[in-house]
């Protein structure tokens, strides 16, 4: 990618998710500056159309060229991105999405991977209970410690389950259709 590193003093962090129709997708970007950010300071959206049909085991294959299309809007390379998912996969440790993104920025940026449900084998995926909820979040890392993901993601903004920027990505990955 091509995009600048962020400054030190304005550091950024970017939570990114991505909506299908049929072979439309939507891919969706939330900037903002502090783990416990309550509002973003910009929202990106890029409609792409012709999107590689889903491929069980290989979803990586369908959803990595939207989040790097969406993340080559951005001028500045974030210090951290969020997205869905794992980092790795099963008891082989096979590359999940996280890992192929992580790969794809040459491992100069931290990928911070929350997923709302387990994956049997995920190794090192912090349980993280958000709110009152009774049911964890699985944070997964790569260019991050686990257990620092974890505390980040458990610092975010939002009484709930769901920290309210990933929300908001989430919201505007679906709704742009």
């Amino acid at each position: 990618m091509s995009i600048q590193p962020a400054l030190s003093e304005n550091p950024m962090i970017a939570a990114l998710d991505v909506g299908y129709r049929g072979t439309i997708a939507v891919a969706a970007c939330v900037i903002f500056e502090e783990w416990s950010s309550g509002g973003p300071l910009e929202e990106v959206q890029e409609h792409i159309e012709a999107v590689a049909p889903y491929e069980p085991g290989s979803f990586y294959l369908r959803e990595l060229p939207c989040l790097l299309r969406v993340l080559s809007r951005l001028n500045v390379r974030p210090d951290a991105i969020i997205i869905d998912g794992y980092v790795w996969l099963g008891p082989e440790n096979s590359p999940g999405l996280g890992a192929h993104l992580h790969e794809a920025l040459n491992g100069k940026t931290p990928v911070i991977v929350v997923a709302k449900s387990p994956f049997k084998g995920a190794p090192n995926a912090q349980r993280v209970l958000r709110g009152n909820s009774t049911r964890p979040l699985y944070v997964t890392s790569a260019g991050m410690a686990p257990a620092e993901a974890g505390k980040k993601i458990a610092a975010m903004h939002g009484p709930y389950r769901i920290p309210t920027l990933l929300k908001r990505v989430d919201q505007l990955c679906r709704a742009a259709g």
